[in-house]
């Protein structure tokens, strides 16, 4: 099963990599992914808050100003895994195409599929438009 969701941001994609990749400030302007902690770094395993859940994913991809990805599951592999991603398209020199996506796999997933539609699909879509208001006011001032 799939999540994606997408919005365009008014800003560079260096601006937006910056705001996404510095954890330390997530509660500020974050209302779904509330704390990260850790290094983004392939390999590296990750502290992450959603939603009052904890879970430690290990980083898989981080390509500075296009893509950072982590894997994660619940309990052991195979059960519940989530493949999450966010992506930065550039569409001109000051505007992008932010995109946050999850794959999920696992014999809970048929169990869970209204769930994540009801609850995690909407929390992608409160964080993309946090981080577009907190970066689009940033770049006004």
């Amino acid at each position: 099963m799939k999540l994606v969701t997408q919005i365009e941001i008014k800003a560079s994609a260096e601006r937006i990599w910056n705001v996404l990749l510095d954890f330390e400030h997530y509660a500020t302007w974050n209302p779904f992914i509330s704390n990260i902690e850790g290094i983004a770094k392939p390999g590296q395993q990750l502290k992450v808050t959603i939603q009052k859940m904890r879970f430690s994913p290990i980083v898989q991809i981080c390509t500075p100003y296009k893509k950072f990805a982590w894997l994660g599951k619940l309990g052991i592999k195979g059960l519940f895994d989530g493949y999450h991603y966010f992506e930065i398209i550039p569409l001109s020199e000051n505007k992008c195409l932010f995109i946050q996506g999850e794959n999920f796999n696992g014999l809970l997933v048929p169990l869970l599929k209204k769930k994540l539609k009801k609850e995690t699909l909407p929390g992608f879509i409160l964080m993309n438009c946090s981080l577009k208001d907190f970066i689009e006011k940033e770049t006004v001032k």
